[in-house]
């Protein structure tokens, strides 16, 4: 349970640093140069998916979804210096637990 929180903060990490390179280009009209680390940091991402110990992907992905959300609020804190409201951190919850849910909860023996 451990290593799988790690991978999906990492991944969680990597995947919003990609995708931030990407709005910075575009959005804001900095230097193509901020798209190789981009893809480097995306590349990152998605291989640190494939270390998460489950034996479907779509499930793997699905759990990874509320990590994702929570781990956006937290960037768009830090890095944006833009608070979260109880609105977003409330809908961060709800993912929280449904990603649990996905992960955790009980399988039937095929």
């Amino acid at each position: 349970m451990i290593k799988t929180a790690i991978v999906y903060v990492a991944a969680a990490f990597f995947e919003i640093a990609g995708c931030f390179s990407f709005w910075i280009w575009i959005r804001e009209g900095k230097t193509g140069w901020w798209l190789a680390p981009g893809v480097v940091s995306l590349a990152l991402f998605a291989g640190l998916l494939t270390q998460v110990d489950t034996a479907a992907a779509g499930r793997a992905y699905a759990a990874y979804g509320g990590v994702y959300i929570a781990a956006s609020l937290l960037w768009l804190w830090v890095v944006e210096d833009v608070r979260p409201d109880r609105w977003d951190l409330l809908g961060a919850v709800i993912c929280l637990v449904g990603a649990a849910v996905i992960l955790f909860g009980p399988r039937p023996i095929a």
